[in-house]
């Protein structure tokens, strides 16, 4: 468990940065990613790479790991505190959300919320 939490880790920080390159380099080439904006599922590098890039424009999110649990099927359970803001720096939603990861070969392959 260590080593993906450490990868998760470096990803909400990379995430909360703005760094989506180094994003990028913790996601598996083929990963697939909750749209947490609009629903769905957005799938790739280039296409998360756009969905970053348009969310940040519109809002401005923060999440902060509060706790890590890997799961019986291998899958990483990750509770966050979430603070999404405005452009403005209004706050329009904070509090706690679950994320689910999937990771295969040292990247995360699947994302989900749950």
């Amino acid at each position: 468990m260590t080593s993906n939490r450490t990868l998760l880790e470096r990803l909400y920080a990379a995430f909360n940065a703005r760094d989506i390159d180094a994003v990028l380099l913790r996601l598996h080439d083929d990963v697939r990613w909750a749209n947490g904006m609009t629903g769905g599922i957005v799938q790739g590098h280039m296409a998360l790479r756009d969905y970053w890039t348009r969310q940040w424009a519109q809002i401005d999110p923060s999440v902060v790991p509060l706790q890590f649990v890997e799961l019986p099927d291998g899958r990483m359970a990750v509770e966050v505190h979430q603070t999404i803001r405005d452009r403005t720096g209004t706050v329009l939603k904070d509090g706690k959300v679950r994320h689910l990861y999937r990771i295969e070969g040292g990247g995360v392959k699947e994302m989900t919320i749950g």
